[in-house]
């Protein structure tokens, strides 16, 4: 007897975005929050529709940049009034003012670094490979097609009644893949 392979969700192949909106609302109403859409380009508000909330990479640059910032003038103030203490040209031992490009390069490359390995932590990558390659039509998400996945993990999921819903949509192709 052969083990059977966990089920990651159910896919709806629709031939427009209009369509595809349309599901993800309705999917929406009837409870599902654990979806995803994947098109071949934005579409206007179906973040909205599926209940997207606001991304906290935002925070997670700020603080790099603070970071950044505060690291640049306390090692500036240390290595000129601890470490190495010299008067040149009669100047103060520590003005910020002759440290405004260490200063800027070093908030920029703090809220760089921020915003890649945040943006690569919250999606969760590297991954090698996802659940929504087991689907036979894949390919067609990159160019005409428009694919709406109901995970598993959704606590109103049940497989047979989630794909008659997604029928009832008017969806194309439907396929349970694995994951």
């Amino acid at each position: 007897m052969a083990d059977q392979s966990p089920i990651h969700g159910v896919v709806a192949d629709f031939d427009s975005p209009d369509t595809l909106l349309d599901a993800v609302k309705a999917a929406r109403a009837k409870g599902y929050t654990k979806m995803e859409a994947y098109t071949p380009f934005p579409i206007h508000g179906i973040d909205e529709a599926m209940g997207a909330k606001q991304s906290i990479l935002g925070y997670i640059v700020l603080c790099g940049s603070a970071t950044g910032f505060t690291t640049a003038i306390l090692l500036q103030w240390w290595t000129g009034t601890i470490v190495y203490p010299l008067v040149i040209s009669g100047k103060p031992l520590f003005a910020f003012e002759f440290g405004f490009p260490i200063i800027f390069e070093l908030t920029v490359l703090l809220s760089a670094f921020g915003a890649v390995f945040g943006m690569l932590g919250l999606n969760g990558l590297p991954r090698l490979n996802h659940p929504i390659f087991n689907y036979s039509g894949v390919a067609g998400s990159s160019d005409d097609r428009f694919l709406l996945v109901i995970e598993a993990s959704d606590r109103n999921f049940e497989v047979t009644a989630t794909r008659d819903f997604l029928a009832s949509l008017g969806a194309e192709k439907l396929e349970v893949i694995e994951a």
